[in-house]
Order: C-alpha cells, then sequence, then structure tokens
C-alpha cells in the first residue's frame, strides 16, 4: 500500500510525523505493507516517510510574506506532481498547508479519480473564508474530511462533506511532555526562578516581524522584575544568529534551546508565543500565555479593506471555546508596552492565572480523547481498496 502525504511547515512536519507513526502501528496490526511517501521536514522522515521534497522552511503567511517562498514552493510541487504520476498512490493524505495542498490534491484527482483523497487538520475556513466556494472546493476533493476541532466538523459537515470528528493530536503528543519539576529539573532552573517561555517563530517572516517586538517587551519585563530568566525553544536552526543578536542588543538573560520544546514549555511560569500549535501545547501543559501576531501593512490592509475580515481570534485555545481565554495582542496591538502589561497581570496576580487555569480545563474537554492519531490512521486505511 502506497501512501502519499503532503504537508509544510513546522507544525505540519509535527502531525505529519504523529499520524505516519500511527499509520505505520495500524498497518502492522492489519498485516499491510505500507510504503510512506511524501512532503514534510525532519520528523516525518524519522517517521519513515520517503521525502521527496523538504517543506518546513516552504512557509508564508499573507501577500509580501509569501513572496519569497513561491519559487521553493512551485519546485516542491512539481516534485510532488511527478512523483504521484510515476507512482500512483493508493491514498492521498493532505495536512493543512492549505494553498499548495488543495491544488495538489485537484492534480491527483485529475490524473487518479478513483484514488481517495483525505484532508487531515483541515483550513481553517471555518473561521474565515475571504473567497466564496472554497469550503465547497474542498468538500468536493475530499472523500473524507478528519476534522480536529467540533466546529470544523460541523461547519464541513453542513457543506455536505463526508466528515469524521477524531479529536485533537496534540493530546497524543501531550503524553510525552515532562512534569513541570522534571522540565526544570531537566534545563537547571532553580525552584525560586521565574522561567518565561519566548516562542516568536516558525517561520521566517515571523522572525522578522514578532521576534524584535517580543525581545523588546523581554527587557521591559527584565527591567520590572530583575530576577526573571528567559528561555528560547528554537524549531528551525537557521533562526538562531536573529535570535542571539537580540538577546545581546537587550541584553536579556536568556537561553535557547536547541530541539527540547516541550521540555522548555513545561518548565516555564509564562509563555509570550506567536499563534499558532505552540499556544495550545502551553493551554494543555496549563502555562500563561501572551499570544502576540503581526502581519504586513500590506496584508492586513487587503484583508481588512478588500475581503472586509473579521477574524474572531487566532489562538487555538481561544478558538475552541470561541472565548478570549488568552489575551491576544494582534497587529497594531502588538507592541511591547502592552506585551508587558499583559504579561506582568500573569505573573504577578494569581487570580488571573487560576482563571486561565480554570479556562483551559473547559478548553480541554472540548479536544476529545486520547488516541487521536491511531483512530485516524485506522479511518484512513478504510478507504484504502483491499486487494
Amino acid at each position: 500500500m502506497r501512501i502519499f502525504i503532503s504537508t509544510g511547515e513546522v507544525s505540519g512536519d509535527l502531525q505529519g510525523a504523529l499520524l505516519a507513526a500511527a499509520l505505520a502501528r495500524q498497518a502492522q496490526k492489519r498485516g499491510l505493507a505500507l510504503e510512506m511517501v511524501g512532503l514534510g521536514g525532519d520528523r516525518m522522515a524519522a517517521a519513515g516517510v520517503d521525502l521527496v521534497a523538504h517543506t518546513t522552511a516552504i512557509s508564508g503567511f499573507g501577500i509580501l510574506e509569501s513572496l519569497p517562498v513561491v519559487l521553493p514552493a512551485v519546485k516542491a510541487r512539481r516534485k510532488a506532481e511527478q512523483h504521484i504520476k510515476n507512482h500512483p498512490p493508493d491514498l492521498l493524505i493532505l495536512i493543512d498547508y492549505e494553498g499548495f495542498n488543495s491544488g495538489l490534491g485537484a492534480y491527483c484527482k485529475r490524473l487518479f479519480p478513483q484514488t481517495p483523497v483525505v484532508y487531515y487538520i483541515a483550513p481553517q475556513l471555518w473561521v474565515w473564508n475571504p473567497f466564496p466556494g472554497k469550503a465547497e472546493m474542498l468538500v468536493n476533493l475530499c472523500d473524507r474530511i478528519f476534522a480536529i476541532f467540533p466546529e470544523e466538523a460541523r461547519y464541513f459537515g453542513n457543506l455536505g462533506g463526508n466528515v469524521t470528528w477524531v479529536g485533537h493530536p496534540l493530546l497524543d503528543r501531550m503524553t510525552a511532555a515532562p512534569s513541570r519539576a522534571a522540565a526544570r529539573d531537566q534545563l537547571g532552573i532553580p525552584a525560586a526562578q521565574t522561567a518565561i517561555a519566548l516562542v516568536p517563530a516558525s517561520r521566517p517572516q515571523e522572525i522578522k516581524t514578532l521576534w524584535p517586538i517580543i525581545a523588546a517587551a523581554a527587557q521591559g519585563i527584565q527591567q520590572a522584575q530583575p530576577g526573571v530568566k528567559f528561555w528560547i525553544p528554537v524549531s528551525v536552526p537557521a533562526f538562531r544568529p536573529a535570535l542571539e543578536g537580540a538577546i545581546a542588543q537587550y541584553d536579556l538573560k536568556a537561553e535557547i534551546v536547541e530541539g527540547n520544546s516541550l521540555t522548555v514549555l513545561a518548565a516555564a511560569d509564562l509563555a509570550i508565543t506567536k499563534s499558532g500549535t505552540v499556544s495550545l501545547e502551553l493551554a494543555l501543559l496549563k502555562v500563561p500565555q501572551v499570544v502576540v501576531y503581526r502581519m504586513t501593512w500590506l496584508t492586513i490592509w487587503v484583508a481588512r479593506t478588500i475581503f472586509n475580515l473579521k477574524i474572531p481570534y487566532v489562538s487555538p485555545a481561544n478558538l475552541l471555546l470561541m472565548e478570549n481565554i488568552v489575551p491576544e495582542l494582534i497587529q497594531e496591538n502588538a507592541t511591547p508596552e502592552k506585551i508587558v502589561q499583559a504579561s506582568l497581570a500573569l505573573l504577578n496576580q494569581p487570580q488571573r492565572r487560576e482563571q486561565m487555569n480554570q479556562d483551559y480545563g473547559r478548553m480541554r474537554s472540548q479536544m476529545g480523547e486520547l488516541g487521536v492519531c491511531d483512530r485516524t490512521a485506522a479511518g484512513i486505511l478504510d478507504l484504502i481498496p483491499q486487494p
């Protein structure tokens, strides 16, 4: 059985690896020989996926932000299409990475109409959808959508999609997270030390738009509370020079940690983070957080002026409940001063931390049960015609 898995960005590589490992387990239970190929990163390769192209660095959200990755994305797409043409898959799995994956799915369907196409972690069109008909096109493309949010399942189901809600795969990943005490012991953080995680980027654009703001805010927090120390998990080693430059510029008491993000997050008293998967990881670890995000002026102008977009929330923790359970500082509100204010409030006001912790509990109840990846993998293998 040959399965082609397509994803991009750091978070997609993580989810692809978790799913690939589950597919291997489920195939072994069924006595199936399984070949997995696709697009992704080092984690997927380690999970047994033969990579046609490496796509974790091919990521951009927005107009100007996406320009540098257009040519690499075109090259990766051509490699993927050529591989699919020469080695027809028994099933195609699309994970997130919407603009790229929709086109690849359509290409596969044109060549091999009988090949099932599955979307897992579908684009968040249920939150914001600037293009009429886009969600319907996705529903028509996919033989099955495995939804990770309840509202996502309802949205695509109401459009006629063949949808299965499986729960959120981070539940499975977090079983490997260390306790707070174990994480702090591993990093050498004293019990009395206030540790703050800074998580500015998984995309190159975010190092430019978010890291300078977060670094300046960290300086403000350090001036207000000199005893704090900052820990910065790095998902992309190429980001390290920019991180080190700002640490020196703002004279931060900070330490960079590569390849150990869950340990850094679990050890933290507070996190200042970009929106995305990491925000949900922090919520599941019950770490107070301030979410920050900025896009270029052109992207935000087009979104607000031409498409009249009104996005209720950007962090998964808030999206699950459609409530403001963690502070979000977006665009013009993403200033060092406001980040400092929100961070100090969480550090110094126990009632705010307690309220956030209770809200995290309500959020967790909307995420399903453990075993998400294996349930999804079993459902996927059920779609492949048996010999």
